[in-house]
């Protein structure tokens, strides 16, 4: 395991190498440990498991419509880059007998953005964990984001969203519940 002595230490070389002779300047000489310590919080979702977020549920009292988050903000981080991406997720799900607190949905969402990512695993990862611990009748995870990787280097395309979905079970299988969800996203706000 690294240290985080080592870490500030690595930054302190990256800083070199960009720098040059004044990665010693006042404004940097704190930079390393700054670094660090705001990985520590923007990295927190490795200190985080699925199990923990979703395992408090409720009875359900036989509710059997979809259960929607919607517009849920979060940011990332490139795998590849190291650069930021952010945008929005809409989560859903039908449950069986269980449901689970809304904000759940939303912590859920965080711990799979507080990691280095892309964005199709991020989709994926809630929707398989919605899956294996709700055990709904159907799930489903659309994310659309803008990529830092995109914006400020590369293509250096400033517009430009990424959408990103994967539906389980009956949103999935049947288009009238798939249909009744981008309905529902696509409603007006409150």
């Amino acid at each position: 395991m690294t240290s985080k002595q080592q870490a500030e230490s690595a930054i302190q070389t990256l800083l070199d190498y960009l720098e040059g002779d004044t990665s010693d300047r006042e404004g940097l000489i704190k930079t390393p440990k700054r670094v660090i310590d705001s990985w520590d919080e923007v990295f927190a979702g490795y200190a985080q498991n699925a199990e923990d977020i979703l395992e408090a549920t409720f009875n359900g009292e036989g509710y059997d419509g979809i259960v929607l988050l919607r517009d849920i903000e979060f940011h990332s981080t490139c795998e590849h880059h190291l650069q930021p991406f952010k945008g929005r997720a809409h989560v859903a799900y039908i449950p069986t007998e269980r449901i689970v607190g809304i904000s759940k949905l939303a912590r859920i969402v965080e711990l799979h953005g507080r990691r280095l990512q892309n964005q199709e695993r991020i989709t994926k990862g809630i929707a398989d964990d919605l899956e294996t611990h709700l055990s709904p009748l159907g799930c489903a995870v659309i994310i659309e984001a803008a990529h830092g990787c995109m914006q400020c280097r590369g293509v250096g395309k400033q517009n430009a969203i990424m959408t990103t979905s994967s539906m389980r079970g009956v949103f999935f299988d049947k288009s009238e519940a798939r249909a009744e969800l981008m309905q529902l996203i696509h409603s007006r706000p409150l």
